[in-house]
């Protein structure tokens, strides 16, 4: 019940994050892609952790400066504490990028490449038309069709007038 109570204190996340125990194997190692990552997203414009993990000597007497009063801070050491903190800002976040044009321009480049393809085909894969798509052979073979009074009800016999060897009007 104390554990208990103590793991309840302690909370998921530290546990989670912190080093584990194995059972009598001793420590392991945290591996990196467990702990918590630093993302710019507009969806969520507070990060887990700080953009800067690892402090340079300047960064941590800036923080020491910070705690004491943001008057004595210049507008250059405000945004210095900020970039520390935060990779950009949520304007720079918002601000579009140009990688829509690579994008039009590979599938340009893609929709070109296809034609290419098929006017290959047309030329050195496929053979030449069939003599069944020319105008002529259309023709007698509509009039087979009419001559043989094919599908009389619905096709085209029906809207032929067989009299006057003419199209019904």
């Amino acid at each position: 019940m104390l554990a208990t109570r103590a793991l309840r204190l302690v909370g998921k996340r530290a546990i989670s994050t912190s080093v584990c125990v194995r059972g009598g194997h001793g420590v392991a190692k945290v591996e990196e892609y467990t702990l918590p990552a630093y993302f710019d997203r507009r969806e969520s414009p507070l990060p887990e952790v700080s953009y800067v993990r690892n402090l340079s000597p300047e960064q941590q007497s800036l923080k020491e400066k910070e705690k004491g009063s943001w008057a004595a801070l210049s507008n250059e050491e405000k945004v210095a504490l900020y970039r520390i903190s935060f990779n950009q800002s949520f304007a720079e976040m918002n601000h579009g990028s140009s990688e829509w044009k690579t994008v039009v321009g590979g599938m340009f480049f893609l929709i070109g490449l296809t034609g290419l393809v098929v006017l290959w085909q047309r030329k050195y894969v496929y053979g030449p038309v069939p003599h069944t798509f020319d105008a002529e052979y259309k023709e007698k073979e509509l009039q087979r069709v009419l001559d043989m009074r094919m599908n009389p009800i619905e096709g085209f016999a029906s809207k032929w007038d067989y009299e006057n060897k003419q199209w019904k009007k």
